[in-house]
């Protein structure tokens, strides 16, 4: 893989106009010169710091993998117990429900548009979806010892995650984190109980 010449503070500023307006608007209906344009850089800086708009994607999701990943793990460490720190999620969601600009999940939104023509956005949808099932996987073994019982309940609690996600963004509320939440702890205090 070439290395690219543009300075990382550009290519940085780049994938943050695309994300905002990717995010916004969908990643087909944005063109490169909007991009451009918006990140105020030539067209030849753009294509030197990303030959193609699927590079750009990648690094849009890329950004937007960590910023997930961030979020949870900050509401996660601010919770006391392991039966907390699974419920911590959904506050998480909720304060990204909440903010004006939310849209659904970006990698749904990514996998929606072009997950049938491009293998590399379908796979980067994937391993986030497999990233965050292994992450809340790790946090319901230390809830439920029995791995199986702890893998079931990953799954059923991640499942909630994502179809919080789905409805906030189509009905425009909150409201599904907090549905999610009294959700998931019911299914936490199920598995606890055994």
């Amino acid at each position: 893989m070439a290395t690219s010449t543009v300075e990382a503070d550009t290519r940085a500023h780049i994938v943050a106009v695309a994300d905002e307006l990717f995010y916004a608007r969908g990643i087909q209906s944005v063109g490169m010169d909007e991009i451009r344009t918006g990140a105020g850089v030539s067209l030849k800086k753009l294509y030197a710091a990303f030959p193609g708009k699927e590079q750009l994607v990648a690094a849009v999701l890329t950004g937007r993998h960590e910023y997930w990943e961030h979020g949870i793990e900050q509401a996660v460490a601010a919770a006391a117990t392991p039966r907390d720190r699974l419920l911590a999620m959904y506050d998480f969601l909720e304060q990204w429900f909440g903010d004006d600009t939310f849209r659904g999940c970006g990698f749904i939104n990514a996998f929606g548009e072009l997950g049938s023509t491009s293998p590399t956005v379908a796979r980067i949808a994937r391993e986030h979806k497999e990233s965050f099932q292994e992450y809340v996987a790790g946090l319901a073994a230390e809830v439920v010892p029995d791995r199986a019982a702890a893998e079931e309940l990953a799954a059923q609690l991640a499942l909630l995650a994502e179809g919080a996600q789905t409805t906030a963004a189509i009905a425009g509320d909150a409201s599904p984190a907090g549905h999610a939440r009294r959700a998931a702890a019911v299914l936490i205090d199920a598995a606890i109980r055994g």
